[in-house]
């Protein structure tokens, strides 16, 4: 019985340990048919998933039971192959606050930080569970330097480490 009550216990605090990180605030007004589609991914904070990835992408779909579907693509260098992964997200909060949880493999959560939206929903600054994860995301394959110089200069005052940026070459 104790074993079947830890385990329970462990389940619960393994799906819900879907936080935002401190001191980050996602957007609110978020208009989830409005951020579906592709976007780019421009920059990141390296992790082995994406470890020497280019032209990486994300395309996100409404789901007929409101959740969200992601397929993430990107070119894999070293093995000169094209890489994919699907994930299913759903909001945390409300639908209104740009802060998901996405699962690449259930019952395993990360949070999916919106924390700035372009008005247009031209661009995105979004973050992980903590501050190693870190990406500025486009509708374009390309954006003007000065969303770079905004999206470096908001990621190091929130505390991101900028100087550990990869930029993804696009082809």
């Amino acid at each position: 019985m104790r074993r079947i009550l830890a385990l329970t216990i462990l389940t619960f605090i393994v799906i819900g340990c879907v936080e935002v990180p401190e001191g980050i605030t996602p957007v609110k007004n978020f208009k989830v048919k409005r951020f579906m589609g592709t976007w780019y991914e421009i920059a990141r904070l390296d992790h082995p998933f994406e470890l020497g990835m280019n032209s990486v992408t994300a395309n996100y779909s409404l789901d007929s039971d409101g959740g969200i579907t992601i397929q993430n693509s990107g070119y894999m260098v070293k093995w000169e192959e094209w890489r994919y992964a699907e994930a299913k997200a759903s909001f945390v909060d409300d639908k209104k606050t740009g802060f998901l949880k996405v699962s690449y493999i259930w019952p395993f959560y990360d949070p999916y930080v919106i924390f700035k939206l372009e008005q247009d929903y031209d661009y995105a600054f979004v973050c992980g569970r903590d501050r190693s994860f870190l990406w500025l995301l486009s509708r374009t394959e390309y954006v003007d330097r000065d969303v770079i110089d905004e999206f470096e200069e908001e990621a190091k005052k929130l505390g991101f480490d900028t100087s550990a940026l990869i930029y993804v070459n696009h082809f």
